[in-house]
């Protein structure tokens, strides 16, 4: 039997929301484990929130990240009418990274930091952010899938692109200048700034 070229987008969407609320509570499982395993061995509270702050700063910087995500893909979807297949694999390639996420948190915040965990890690986001472009491009290409007009969603392309290449710039140095870490995620917050110096140069 031949797959169905469209799809209903609510049932998409609703799929997409499942998604990603399993991938926000998974991120919190290592650390109800931990609590188990604090509470057989006595620990107290304070010596546990040492002891697993670095799982505690990655659960939230994970948890911020895939909510960003969401609201950004919600943003968007929320003005999509027609659900076609190239569309819904580009939304299976998003959810792939969403779901992968967990993996590279969870070493984040208990093993020893390499360069290859960085690449993991900031890699899965900076593919989060191609998938959603992608998303854009297409709908570029086919205007009849989203009431949306052509000039948002450039702005938008523009914003992934932007938060693309600050993703690419963080990863060597949270890979590498270990005094920085992870901290340069903080390079997201000029999304803003640089989208709209890339949509100036566009002009």
């Amino acid at each position: 039997m031949s797959a169905p070229t469209e799809f209903a987008p609510e049932r998409m969407k609703a799929f997409v929301d499942a998604v990603v609320a399993i991938a926000m509570t998974l991120l919190i499982l290592p650390l109800l484990e931990a609590v188990s395993e604090a509470a057989d061995e006595g620990t107290s509270t304070a010596e546990f929130l040492a002891q697993h702050s670095g799982q505690l700063l990655s659960f939230l910087l994970s948890f911020v990240m895939i909510a960003m995500f969401w609201m950004e893909h919600h943003a968007l979807y929320q003005h999509v009418e027609r659900i076609t297949t190239p569309l819904l694999w580009i939304n299976v390639a998003w959810m792939l990274t969403i779901v992968w996420l967990p993996v590279p948190t969870s070493m984040l915040g208990q093993m020893s930091g390499d360069p290859l965990q960085a690449f993991l890690y900031i890699g899965t986001l900076t593919m989060t952010q191609v998938s959603t472009l992608a998303g854009k491009l297409y709908f570029l290409r086919h205007p009849d899938c989203i009431d949306l007009d052509a000039d948002a969603l450039r702005r938008g392309a523009s914003g992934d692109i932007a938060a693309i290449i600050l993703f690419a710039i963080a990863l060597p140095i949270a890979a590498w200048v270990h005094v920085i870490g992870y901290f340069a995620l903080v390079l997201i917050a000029f999304v803003g700034p640089l989208e709209r110096l890339l949509l100036r140069a566009r002009g």
